[in-house]
């Protein structure tokens, strides 16, 4: 087959792309890389050279979060030929309502929760032929990367995120939806149900946020509001980081974190954490946790899902400590393959990671048995036979 992938501004989306476009060519299709940044025309991958290869019949397009469709000129050349393009969603689909309902014909989804599938299926069944879930995946490592032993390791506890304030997102609602109190007050009663209770999806804890203040709407409406909730989405994953960090902080266990904003967090003040970097290329994140005892996960409120960072851990020999979701809960077994806390009971977590680094023959023994689950189920070269899998009515993951 004639594939296209995308470079976008999103690095780590680019990481993904070039290991997804590496599994393809080893199994015998024909690839080009486009970069949506439009590089000089010399450039390999160029527009000139992307309209070259499309000359051509193509048969698949292959991009994450909508870059390939977002323009009226992308969606003619796919419909021209036929072509199957496959969006990747890495993100809640509450944030491209518009990508649902305009799209090429042979226009095929993947989510990587549960219930972002539902919620597809729920309010654009119309618009959307094909959804279904695809799990993230992790990458393995090159067999020339140094080993570093479990017991030698730079990091205990390493949390590679970025961090916003919550009320900078629940600001920068406020302005958006300036002049509407109303709306204001609904959202902010929204993100403080969630506080309240961290099982709640996002589409639950609207529509109890509804049904506190008595509202019932029309379908368009209630779109239209869970367009709008992305504000919440935001301030309730940068809540939940900052409370998971907080604990950790206050144990006193030795805390590394990479990424941006946690100079604006108040876990900054103390000494047993330690910034190891604003912003670092994707690649560069695998190698930090290559070093490190343990690497923390926070779901993004995929209450269903998968994220990457569990897998690419267990990929690095690390071990996974992360809240659960049902998906988690279905694939892998806390003390066996992975180690689980409970967002409702963060007063355990810093128990759970002290026991983890005092007993490391136990730790390493998780890891191996989760490493041996993720190398066989959950990497790009899985992610690779989904997607070809999928010109098949009858695929499943």
């Amino acid at each position: 087959m004639r594939i296209v992938l995308f470079y976008t501004d999103t690095e780590s989306f680019n990481f993904f792309t070039d290991q997804l476009e590496h599994e393809l060519r080893i199994r015998g299709h024909e690839t080009f890389i486009w970069n949506l940044l439009n590089p000089p025309a010399e450039d390999p991958h160029s527009s000139a050279n992307f309209m070259t290869f499309v000359s051509t019949k193509v048969d698949a397009a292959i991009c994450f979060d909508g870059m390939c469709i977002r323009n009226d000129t992308l969606i003619g050349i796919w419909d021209a030929w036929g072509t199957v393009v496959i969006d990747i969603l890495m993100d809640p689909p509450l944030r491209f309502h518009s990508l649902l309902t305009k799209h090429p014909k042979n226009y095929r989804l993947f989510c990587c929760d549960y219930d972002h599938v539902e919620y597809v299926k729920r309010y654009f069944s119309d618009s959307v032929p094909y959804v279904a879930f695809m799990p993230h995946v992790g990458a393995v490592p090159d067999q020339e990367a140094p080993f570093i032993p479990y017991a030698d390791r730079k990091y205990d506890i390493l949390f590679s995120s970025t961090y916003y304030s919550p009320e900078s997102k629940l600001a920068e609602m406020e302005q958006a939806l300036s002049g509407n109190t109303e709306l204001q007050s609904f959202y902010h009663l929204m993100f403080r149900n969630l506080v309240e209770d961290s099982s709640l999806t996002t589409e639950q804890a609207l529509f109890l946020t509804m049904q506190q203040m008595g509202w019932s709407v029309p379908v368009d409406t209630l779109k239209t509001l869970f367009l709008c909730s992305e504000y919440v989405d935001w301030a309730i994953r940068m809540y939940q980081r900052g409370q998971v960090v907080s604990i950790l902080a206050e144990s006193g266990l030795d805390l590394y974190l990479l990424g941006r904003g946690w100079e604006n967090h108040s876990s900054a003040k103390y000494p047993n954490v330690h910034r190891i970097d604003d912003r670092v290329p994707y690649a560069q994140t695998l190698t930090a946790m290559a070093d490190a005892k343990i690497n923390l996960n926070v779901f993004p409120w995929f209450k269903a899902g998968t994220h990457d960072r569990i897998f690419n851990t267990l990929l690095q020999h690390s071990l996974p400590l992360t809240d659960s979701s049902r998906w988690v809960d279905m694939n892998f077994k806390d003390g066996q393959d992975i180690v689980l806390y409970d967002l409702k009971h963060l007063e355990h977590l810093p128990d759970i990671a002290e026991q983890m680094l005092k007993d490391s023959a136990r730790a390493e023994q998780i890891i191996q048995n989760g490493f041996e689950k993720v190398r066989q189920n959950f990497t790009w070269s899985n992610c690779a036979d989904w997607i070809l899998s999928s010109y098949s009515e009858k695929a499943s993951f």
